[in-house]
This record gives C-alpha cells, sequence and structure tokens, in this order.
C-alpha cells in the first residue's frame, strides 16, 4: 500500500509539473500571437499610408508640375512640331501632313458587304 501511495503521490507531481509547463506555454504563445497581431495591424495601417502617399504622388497635377520645373518640358504647340512627309522634306509648320488610310484587302470588303 505504501508503494501504491509514493507512486500516486510521483504521479500527482509529475501531473502538477506538467500543468505549470502548459500553462506557461500556452501564455508564452498567447503573448506571441498578440505580438504578431499588433505588428500585422502596424503593417496595415503602414501600407495604407503608403498608397495614400502614391495616390498623392500620381495626381496629374503633380506630375504636370514635375514635367515643367524638374524635367523642364513643356507641351507641345504647333509652332514646335515638325511635320514629315511622305518625300522626306520637311512640311511647313501649320500644315499638318494627313496620310491616307491604307485601301481594305478584298477579302475585309467583301465580308462587310456581305453583311449589308
Amino acid at each position: 500500500m505504501l508503494r501504491l501511495n509514493i507512486l500516486l503521490t510521483l504521479a500527482v507531481i509529475a501531473s502538477a509539473l506538467y500543468l505549470v509547463r502548459v500553462q506557461y506555454e500556452s501564455r508564452r504563445l498567447y503573448a506571441e500571437i498578440e505580438k504578431a497581431q499588433a505588428e500585422a495591424r502596424q503593417h496595415e495601417s503602414e501600407n495604407e499610408r503608403l498608397l495614400a502617399e502614391r495616390r498623392g504622388q500620381s495626381t496629374p497635377l503633380r506630375v504636370e508640375q514635375i514635367t515643367k520645373n524638374q524635367l523642364q518640358m513643356r507641351a507641345p504647340t504647333p509652332g514646335i512640331t515638325q511635320y514629315v512627309t511622305l518625300g522626306g522634306a520637311p512640311a511647313a509648320a501649320n500644315v499638318p501632313v494627313a496620310v491616307a488610310p491604307a485601301a481594305a484587302p478584298a477579302s475585309a470588303t467583301a465580308s462587310a458587304e456581305a453583311g449589308r
């Protein structure tokens, strides 16, 4: 009987130590989850901030200001536009050259007429 009592006492002590270990591990994992969730929230807010910044950087007004100020670009005007003709000689600056569209292939013309 004494051996049984000692064996049961050892089993209870081992069980208690295991329970303490499991509780400690559970608390540690819960703290780790909370830390990871806080970090995820921080990353989400940083992502939102960066998306808003990107939207602000790509507004047409800002792009136009950068092209004028930093890149020294200007809008094209007819006075600075050069037109090229088929012969190779430059055309007059005020007269744009219109190129006639190429003739449609015979099969395309036939199918368009068949659809009428």
